[in-house]
């Protein structure tokens, strides 16, 4: 109940500023094309410059929480390592593949071209291969996980994604050539996370010097949570803004690319989850462990489908609805998270 009662205004609510701050998004798209013709034309190797400054306000806050003791000892309990990794990059990939072989190419095949089943199957793939590096951490801050463990798991997997990402969609997609966008990959991994990661571990320090604990904690932190959810909703009005023609122009593609990638999203999340509950891992490491596996790493895959098939094509269209569905399933996922978090407390 004292959870409960520490609910803001924000977190109580936060379903009808999703809901709204999409309608919002969709709209001023519609609108006002210019404007969102200019942001969108704000990118750096495929990194959009006014998404990186909304997810610094959304990272930093919690990377100033994080206390870096956790790091080190999550890095010393392999068990949640070990099993994030093997759902990232050993089941991941593959059930990505079967559910968007299962859906485009069977059920939902006499409604496309075999031109749009391949192709949207190959932007699913090129998603269920680039897990989260950035993003998950707000997720995992939402669910109170072990931030330490997570940002573990990202350093991890920011370093794993350079040498398997290409070898993986390589062998997933039948394809000898792919380029990997290292700019891209390098320039997200900083901007997201490696600038918020320093401001946030000596603005940490210098604030718990001067300060004090009791007003970094009863002060500061609760202006820094308002701020991150703020960074949130101003992130989802500006990514549905930028696709917003495309949601009013073919909501019936966009549905049918969603339904895989929602069934995938849903599997893996409840696959680590459960993974997590079997081996006796504590509801902290869990909730981060599998969100992690759940939520993917949408620029990089974005900018692959455009350097493979064009920016117009039908797989660069499918990572970008995995956009889309990206920050309301996973603040969904967090819900549950929350929801299930006694299911986790050890019997004395």
């Amino acid at each position: 109940m004292a959870e409960e009662n520490k609910l803001g205004f924000f977190e109580k609510y936060l379903t009808v500023w999703i809901f709204a701050c999409i309608v919002i998004g969709i709209a001023l798209g519609k609108l006002f094309p210019q404007i969102a013709g200019t942001l969108d034309s704000m990118q750096v190797y495929e990194v959009s410059i006014p998404i990186a400054i909304c997810l610094f306000f959304m990272i930093y806050p919690i990377m100033v929480q994080i206390d870096f003791k956790q790091v080190v000892k999550a890095g010393k309990t392999p068990k949640p390592v070990l099993t994030t990794l093997v759902i990232n990059w050993v089941v991941k990939p593959f059930t990505m593949l079967f559910f968007a072989w299962l859906f485009m190419a069977n059920i939902f095949a006499p409604y496309l071209t075999e031109l749009q089943v391949s192709q949207y199957i190959a932007g699913m793939i090129l998603l269920g291969v680039a897990p989260c590096t950035a993003m998950v951490l707000v997720w995992g801050y939402l669910a109170k996980g072990n931030q330490g463990h997570t940002l573990v798991m990202v350093a991890i997997n920011s370093l794993v994604m350079l040498f398997l990402y290409a070898p993986l969609a390589r062998i997933l997609l039948g394809i000898s050539d792919i380029v990997v966008p290292w700019e891209t990959i390098l320039l997200s991994v900083s901007m997201y996370v490696g600038v918020p990661l320093v401001a946030g571990y000596f603005s940490r320090n210098y604030l718990l010097e001067n300060k004090g604990k009791d007003w970094f904690e009863n002060r500061f932190s609760p202006v820094m949570h308002n701020i991150a959810i703020t960074a949130l909703l101003v992130t989802l009005v500006a990514l549905f803004s930028l696709q917003g023609d495309i949601i009013l122009d073919m909501p019936l593609v966009i549905a049918m690319i969603a339904v895989p990638l929602l069934v995938q999203v849903f599997f893996i999340f409840f696959l680590g989850y459960g993974i997590a509950k079997v081996i006796g891992i504590s509801y902290e490491d869990a909730a981060p462990t599998a969100l992690i596996g759940a939520s993917n790493h949408f620029e990089v895959a974005i900018a692959v489908a455009a350097m493979l098939f064009g920016i117009n094509s039908g797989a660069a269209l499918a990572t970008v609805v995995g956009v889309l569905i990206e920050v309301p399933v996973m603040l969904g996922l967090v819900c549950i998270c929350l929801r299930t978090k006694q299911f986790f407390k050890r019997e004395a």
